[in-house]
């Protein structure tokens, strides 16, 4: 009887054990990714692929809810709250670059990084690296790598091939010094508009061009105001896949690399969703009467130089030298 006992009370504790075991197992892991964009960009297509990729491959134990329009709060608020824990993961944009690794980042220099592949060579090359590290640091935040978001062009009501034509130009600007800097140095008049009254300043000669992607001038309808688009191609700014560096150490090593492998494939589709629709906009707008305009580009960058020369002093030396090599 004592050893029927005793061999009953080891099968209820091998029982128990099972039971924790394959509880553990099934442990559903919550992913809050957050973005301050609108939905219908290339922005959400990426996160809706990191979502399939990641609760089909974790046969459902993870699962990804989403929060785009800055539903969670403006990035940095968003920045603080991955600081803490407090959420996982975001799509975010380059603020964090600026807030702890203001020394290395050129990225939003204008006319300085001449394309989508320098901006991605150097933000995956050392430069990139030490970014990574300082917000790792400073914010604990940790940094997958970029997505694609389309190059910057103006809108204008006066044809602009060559830096003359730029003289007294009335541009809209966001208030972000080193932009007002570089247009200042090529005769602009950069005034700082919010930007849902662009249309309406446009409208009414308060501001006669503006600069963003070809996104800006499809959905605000500016070829009522507008009549070129100037392809200057002045700034790349990408998003970044981030994650709470508190949540992601919590994870097991298996689900870390799952993320990763989530993420890089996102990012990928991220890039070729924003290829396509910026492609649509430039079609749109043209039969919308818009007519482009290939500019003079390194004339234009060669009369922003002295404005870019005091942007770059500003940043530590060996990001002149990093830019020199993969920008050739």
């Amino acid at each position: 009887m004592k050893r029927r006992k005793i061999l009953f009370g080891s099968l209820l504790g091998i029982f128990a054990v099972m039971l924790l075991c394959s509880g553990a197992l099934a442990a559903k892991i919550s992913i809050d990714i957050n973005c301050t964009m609108k939905p219908g960009g290339s922005e959400e297509a990426g996160i809706n692929k990191f979502k399939e990729i990641v609760e089909k491959e974790s046969d459902g134990r993870m699962k990804v809810k989403i929060f785009m329009s800055g539903q969670l709060g403006k990035e940095k608020a968003v920045l603080e709250l991955l600081k803490i824990g407090q959420t996982q993961m975001a799509l975010t944009g380059g603020l964090f670059r600026t807030m702890y690794a203001k020394k290395y980042d050129p990225i939003t220099i204008p006319f300085y990084l001449s394309n989508w592949e320098c901006v991605k060579a150097y933000l995956e090359g050392p430069m990139g690296k030490k970014i990574d590290q300082l917000a790792l640091e400073k914010g604990g935040i940790i940094d997958f790598g970029p997505q694609k978001r389309a190059g910057r062009h103006m809108t204008t009501n006066r044809k602009i091939i060559e830096p003359k034509d730029i003289k007294g130009l009335k541009l809209r600007l966001p208030a972000i010094p080193i932009w007002v800097d570089v247009w200042k140095e090529l005769g602009a008049l950069p005034t700082i508009i919010p930007a849902p009254e662009i249309y309406l300043a446009m409208k009414t000669g308060q501001v006669e061009a503006h600069e963003n992607s070809l996104v800006s001038p499809y959905s605000r309808k500016l070829w009522e105001v507008q009549k070129y688009i100037i392809l200057t191609d002045h700034v790349f700014f990408p998003w970044h896949w981030v994650a709470s560096k508190t949540w992601f150490d919590k994870l097991d090593a298996k689900d870390q690399a799952l993320i990763r492998k989530a993420v890089a494939k996102a990012r990928a589709y991220g890039d070729k969703v924003e290829d396509e629709k910026d492609a649509f906009y430039a079609t749109e707008l043209k039969k919308k009467g818009m007519i482009f305009i290939i500019p003079d580009k390194a004339a234009i960058r060669a009369k922003a130089m002295p404005a870019i020369n005091r942007a770059i002093a500003n940043l530590a030396p060996e990001v002149a030298v990093e830019i020199e090599r993969v920008c050739k």
